[in-house]
């Protein structure tokens, strides 16, 4: 049988426990938070009083913050991407009966929840009347028009790494930004990037067990699928990220590293996060490999120490790049 068919039958077979998944992974739209619980309300005769205390905390937050905190943003706002892309992975259908389907009740309902991140985020920036919201809507525009390529093509597998690891590495983000939020003295900001760092940690942690399933029943493929990913390195989202007028991908680099002068997200980050799925797949106890998997584990061991040592030697410019969305006046 050739591995895409083995593919679509190990997909089919983890498809019969989706309901549970959703279940356990996911919260009904009734019971979950909504962008509106977290932000002045309009209706309010309180909205202006909120308004203007939400803007004079904002006025004190750092400008590598602020620039985190838009691309951040812009990054959840893309969401149409994602969801076409995993919803074109082989074994997941959009029809209504018949294999795949329940892999496309997973994606929407994955989806519904991902979307308010940007819903909030979004608000949140208008509101506080610390950026331009054209320049960062354009970058949003610009950066759903340019799509991503994250080197998984269709391969559930593939697919599957990615989103492990590209859900962790957004809980860290968020995490981060809530805990300097919290420092700086804005404790509603702060909720609120907490409470979309739970939501990426439940999602990571489906999205891992999918994985954890995949090795049980299929363990070579699986580990060269993951070896595939980490050659190639996970590709952040906003990998093509772009200002008004620049050329694709320009501002992701600067936007990466205002994130690690801040801490948000580092190398570090990215070899722990590997450490971290290497430890959760107990990818050293995993038997039953054929030479070339066995290769690939052996790849994938050593890994993690390797990119230490090279994150050790990356210097990080100490100057921020001035960005369109964020005005060079506000740089504190």
């Amino acid at each position: 049988m050739s591995i895409k068919n083995v593919r679509l039958e190990v997909m089919h077979f983890l498809e019969k426990n989706i309901d549970s998944f959703v279940e356990n992974y996911l919260i009904p739209v009734e019971k979950i938070w909504q962008p509106s619980d977290m932000l002045p309300d309009t209706q309010s005769e309180s909205f202006e009083e909120e308004l203007r205390e939400l803007r004079e905390i904002a006025k004190d937050l750092p400008y590598d913050f602020w620039v985190v905190l838009v691309g951040d943003t812009i990054t959840e706002e893309a969401l149409p991407t994602y969801e076409s892309w995993l919803m074109d992975v082989e074994g997941i259908e959009q029809v209504e009966k018949g294999p795949g389907n329940g892999w496309g009740k997973w994606v929407r309902h994955w989806t519904g929840e991902e979307n308010r991140h940007g819903d909030l985020l979004n608000k949140y920036l208008y509101l506080s009347g610390r950026v331009n919201m054209r320049e960062v809507e354009m970058t949003t525009h610009h950066l759903i028009n340019d799509g991503f390529d994250i080197g998984t093509d269709r391969d559930p597998y593939k697919n599957f790494v990615y989103t492990s690891f590209q859900e962790l590495a957004t809980y860290v983000s968020h995490n981060r930004v809530s805990q300097l939020a919290k420092k700086y003295g804005d404790n509603k900001l702060s909720k609120m990037c907490k409470l979309i760092a739970g939501d990426e940690m439940r999602h990571h942690m489906a999205y891992s067990e999918f994985v954890d399933r995949i090795f049980k029943v299929d363990p070579s493929e699986m580990m060269l699928a993951f070896q595939h990913m980490m050659k190639l390195k996970i590709t952040m989202p906003a990998h093509f990220l772009r200002e008004s007028g620049n050329a694709i991908g320009s501002a992701f680099e600067q936007f990466s590293d205002s994130a690690q002068r801040i801490g948000v997200y580092t190398a570090m980050d990215y070899v722990d996060i590997l450490r971290k799925l290497i430890a959760k797949w107990q990818i050293d106890k995993i038997d039953g490999l054929t030479a070339e998997a066995e290769k690939a584990r052996d790849y994938l061991m050593k890994l993690p120490d390797r990119m230490a040592r090279i994150s050790e030697r990356i210097v990080i410019p100490e100057e921020s790049h001035i960005f369109k969305w964020v005005q060079p006046a506000l740089i504190k």
